[in-house]
């Protein structure tokens, strides 16, 4: 029950809640007559689901999304943090499986949340049920003045989240209502109420304190590193730290991915191999002899199997694009594409499920664990190994000056190939500094961070241009083979449209190489050079 004029109260403890509601009676019992009030607006069972993101992209833009049921369907309301009502929308009808804000009915709530939470599917992040009890309070004429609401909550974590299944009871809530023209009464009752022993001011929200009764709290998932290592710490240990947190970022994604929920279960997967590989390859030196070259060959394998179905992701969620990019044609002669990758997703996504359940996949990721857990919880060095600052500022500045000599040898007429490679040492040295970010000085960082995504940017819209230009071939090449098995031909208006959007793709990779050298001018020149040195100065060496 929410209210303007509510002050609201938690029991220190679920435990005892008729004695406690008993002792609150009769404190309150000294200033007014107590009656119930069966019926009350506001009274009876409520059912309540909290919703977000996986990644928590509305509590982090500082909202919260509920979806109150009812007998049939319901109502979604958008809050700010602090409870205050932003837009709401009824739902005649929720669905079973997690769905995107833009599957939802037009309305304002839709319109808040879709560009903040796509290409994320909503999640249930917590359920509620709440019996609520209405108390009049009335002065010593015989009339209401205020209202004692008590709130008994359990909650519950939907099947699939982090805590599933998992059930809690909430210490009682009870708050004093004002009734209109009456705010002296509603300010003595809780003042009555404050004064009773075993309750205090509510501190925290019932979804937080839902989230924190099932082990949670809101942002408990980034896709970031975000490991716990220091200056001082030994190489192989802090190596060790920071693939178990990539390896959790996979595992924890494996779900999703398999549920098909939203498409960045699997991008957030695969991010988290690519540094894996990333840090083997840059890294594994530090590791026991012959750790790294195993795990080397079976995380490429990961990446492999993942692929297909990320790239045809890419293409489908990049579509609506592509199809507004089109003149000459028309975006309905883009739907037989459509169509066509999708069935090739749902072919290799048979594929990937079936790879991620099959043993390679969990004996990777079980020995794996078991390999860096040993190297972690070592007792102590058998001989001298130098500290994670010193292994940070050699691969960090071996890896810019690489970029710098392939970058700088790179003119007007080099091949595509060699801004590929840059692209490649490039990403190499972004990965590097993300390990690390905990060693570096904060504004150090952010400084040469920004120079590189710049850069990076560049290189990405370059080889991106490229390769879509060649998928979009080989798509074509692809469609024609399909329709002369299936005895038809490829519709020409589709096929038109796609070298529309082909030469598109080129005039954008045109764009992407003259904006190369100023690009690589301030990453790489006297100024970017110098942010570096900042950087890897020798006072990162001091931090713990």
């Amino acid at each position: 029950m929410t209210a303007a004029g509510l002050r609201e109260f938690v029991a220190d403890t679920a435990a005892g809640e008729d004695s406690s509601l008993a002792a609150v009676h009769g404190e309150l019992s000294t200033a007014f007559t107590i009656r119930p009030e069966p019926g009350a607006a506001g009274s009876g069972t409520h059912r309540q689901t909290w919703l977000d993101t996986f990644d928590w992209r509305l509590y982090k833009a500082g909202l919260t999304l509920q979806f109150e049921q009812a007998r049939r369907g319901g109502r979604l309301v958008l809050s700010q943090a602090d409870g205050t009502p932003q837009a709401e929308q009824p739902v005649t009808r929720w669905p079973r499986r997690p769905g995107l804000a833009e599957d939802l009915p037009p309305g304002p709530v839709r319109d808040r949340i879709a560009v903040l939470t796509s290409p994320r599917a909503l999640l249930p992040i917590v359920k509620v049920v709440s019996t609520v009890a209405v108390t009049r309070l009335l002065n010593a004429d015989g009339k209401t003045v205020a209202r004692l609401v008590a709130d008994h909550v359990t909650v519950t974590a939907p099947t699939g989240n982090a805590a599933g299944g998992t059930t809690a009871e909430l210490p009682p809530r009870l708050a004093v209502a004002e009734v209109r023209g009456y705010p002296g009464p509603a300010r003595k009752a809780a003042g009555l109420l404050a004064g009773v022993p075993g309750f205090s001011h509510a501190s925290q929200s019932v979804f937080i304190a839902a989230l924190t009764a099932l082990g949670r709290h809101p942002a408990d998932y980034t896709s970031g590193v975000e490991a716990e290592i220091t200056a001082i710490m030994p190489a192989p240990v802090a190596v060790a730290r920071l693939l178990l947190r990539l390896l959790d970022t996979i595992e924890i994604n494996v779900d999703g991915v398999l549920r098909d929920i939203d498409t960045e279960f699997l991008h957030d997967l695969r991010v988290a191999v690519r540094r894996t590989r990333s840090a083997i390859k840059l890294l594994g030196s530090v590791l026991p002899v012959g750790l790294a070259e195993h795990f080397k060959i079976e995380f490429k394998w990961l990446g492999d199997v993942t692929t297909p179905v990320r790239d045809l992701d890419v293409h489908l969620l990049g579509f609506p694009a592509l199809a507004g990019q089109l003149v000459a044609a028309s975006p309905a002669d883009l739907e037989p594409l459509r169509a066509f990758l999708a069935r090739r997703r749902a072919r290799e996504f048979r594929r990937l499920a079936a790879a991620l359940r099959g043993p390679r996949f969990r004996a990777i990721t079980d020995d794996w664990r078991k390999a860096l857990l040993e190297v972690r919880d070592v007792d102590g060095p058998r001989r001298r190994r130098s500290a994670a600052a010193v292994l940070a500022r050699a691969t960090t500045g071996k890896a810019f000056r690489r970029i710098a000599a392939l970058g700088g040898a790179i003119t007007s007429e080099s091949p595509p190939e060699s801004l590929h490679d840059l692209r490649k040492r490039a990403k190499e040295l972004r990965y590097l500094l993300e390990f690390f970010a905990p060693l570096h000085d904060q504004v150090a960082y952010r400084k040469v961070l920004s120079d590189l995504k710049q850069l990076q940017d560049c290189l990405g819209e370059f080889q991106d241009s490229e390769v879509q230009r060649a998928e979009i071939r080989t798509l074509a090449d692809a469609m024609l083979a399909d329709s002369m098995l299936a005895g038809r031909a490829a519709p020409a208006a589709t096929l038109l449209a796609m070298g529309e959007i082909a030469a598109k793709l080129a005039l954008s990779q045109a764009e992407a190489r003259a904006e190369f050298a100023a690009r690589f001018a301030r990453f790489a020149g006297p100024a970017g050079r110098e942010r570096v040195r900042v950087l890897l100065a020798d006072e990162m060496q001091g931090r713990s």
